[in-house]
């Protein structure tokens, strides 16, 4: 409600006789401070994060109901647990509803508040006791036998309420009756799961084409949107989702070209390999933080081009081949380092020896000794243009099929291309072929066409199928 002042006073609230609970009500601290302790964060890269708060409570023997301020506020409540000396957990609440002008008048519908109007020309006020009937896009209220809208017309008006009501938080807290053996002062852990934190990995590669080298720098980038910061925290990054797998079967060709079989010199849980940051570091909400985690110079890198021709594809135009960038995440000749899945960022220097960015690819969680081909974009000068020359049936049950692929280079220098013909069936035979070809799968044909500079190659295939 633009031009509204909303104001709240606070009036003291006798506090309900429970004659087997004290009232335990934690100091909640100034919003430069934080009610958190000894803070550690393991983060998933599928938007879960484990957090443990280690704090010191003063807490009286028997029951009595214990104040958490400071927690997530996405934070699922019945993953809570809270380990102390002599201590059991009876009862836990999580008030999520925040403080803020629109839930205060949200929730004063039905109860009575003061409105405040200031004369802009004496500056004189006049006060008039009111009841809130609705507040929804707009608040209607009962002055006296009448009834008014609060008019969002930038005229001075305050609405002063009488107290706060008991399930609105300045933050979001989690409250915990807890059974006690004994009082005192003693340090208990919370535990909890929540959404809204969550990581991925960025990579950036600096591509030197004519050395047949690339730098990279991979950067552990974290976002936080769960509704707190956590300050000082030892956190903790695991690569991968924990949970039900998700991830359904992939159709043409990633980044992944082969999959690596050497164990990377980093931390294991389980089947995920860890990455613990190496200092605490305070994770605001609504913030977006990067640590470097990847840097690695002068490995071998090459640029490749690659084009995939669906069954009996056929273009009117050439069409582009595809830039890829070749590297290995091998020990010896590569990155030496399984890589979390996240975006690589390719860059080469122009003639200035300026680094201009050429191009990005997604990767998925890649073992240490596996090979990429990550796809950049689509080459200026390297075309091919697919053509169905001739489609005749054979018999009942056989077509044969002839093929033309012409490619065109336009660089100064030659080039490979590895030309993919997919779509074929298992008993697909090819008859005639102007160079051999590699079977790559049941499905899938290649040849590696040499192209000389400024120049073009034709390759002529005939295939024997079903269809």
């Amino acid at each position: 409600m633009r031009g509204l002042l909303l104001v709240a006073t606070f009036l003291a609230a006798p506090a309900l006789a429970l004659p087997a609970l004290a009232q335990i009500t934690t100091e909640i601290p100034p919003p430069s401070q934080t009610a958190q302790g000894e803070v550690s964060v393991t983060i998933y890269n599928n938007n879960l994060a484990l957090v443990q708060d280690r704090r010191q409570l003063d807490i009286p023997a028997n029951r009595s109901r214990q104040e958490f301020p400071d927690v997530s506020a996405q934070i699922r409540p019945e993953t809570v647990t809270l380990t102390g000396p002599g201590i059991g957990i009876v009862e836990q609440n999580f008030d999520f509803d925040l403080l803020s002008p629109q839930a205060l008048m949200q929730k004063a519908v039905g109860e009575t508040v003061t409105i405040v109007r200031t004369n802009p020309a004496n500056g004189q006020e006049t006060r008039e006791r009111a009841r809130i009937l609705a507040a929804n896009g707009g608040v209607v209220m009962q002055i006296g036998e009448r009834i008014e809208v609060l008019r969002d017309d930038g005229l001075p008006v305050r609405v002063i309420f009488d107290r706060v009501p008991e399930n609105l938080r300045a933050r979001p807290t989690l409250s915990v009756t807890v059974q006690s053996t004994q009082g005192g002062r003693r340090p208990v852990t919370l535990t909890y799961l929540t959404p809204g934190l969550a990581w991925s990995a960025d990579y950036v590669a600096l591509f030197d084409e004519a050395n047949g080298r690339m730098d990279v720098q991979g950067w552990i980038t974290l976002t936080n949107n769960s509704g707190t910061p956590y300050i000082n925290a030892n956190t903790l990054l695991v690569a991968g989702g924990v949970g039900p797998g998700a991830q359904g079967p992939s159709y043409g060709q990633g980044p992944m070209r082969q999959a690596g079989t050497q164990t990377a010199g980093r931390e294991r849980l389980g089947d995920f390999y860890l990455y613990p940051l190496p200092e605490r570091t305070t994770i605001a909400n609504r913030q977006t933080k990067q640590v470097s985690f990847l840097d690695v110079a002068n490995t071998p890198a090459v640029r490749a081009y690659e084009y995939r021709n669906a069954w009996l594809g056929t273009a009117e135009q050439p069409q582009s081949a595809n830039s890829v960038l070749r590297f290995s995440t091998s020990r010896d000749q590569g990155l030496g380092d399984a890589l979390p899945a996240g975006t690589v960022r390719v860059y080469q220097r122009d003639a200035r020896g300026n680094p201009q960015f050429v191009g990005e690819s997604a990767i998925g969680h890649t073992p240490m000794g596996s090979e990429l081909g990550l796809t950049t974009g689509q080459a200026f000068d390297v075309k091919v243009k697919p053509t169905v020359e001739r489609r005749e049936r054979i018999n009942s049950e056989r077509w044969r099929t002839s093929m033309r692929y012409v490619l065109t280079n336009a660089r100064p220098n030659a080039v490979t291309v590895d030309l993919m013909q997919s779509g074929l069936w298992g008993d697909t035979r090819i008859v005639q072929e102007s160079q051999p070809s590699e079977r790559r799968s049941a499905d899938d044909a290649l040849w590696r066409v040499q192209v000389p500079a400024n120049g073009e190659a034709v390759v002529t295939v005939i295939f024997d199928t079903r269809f």
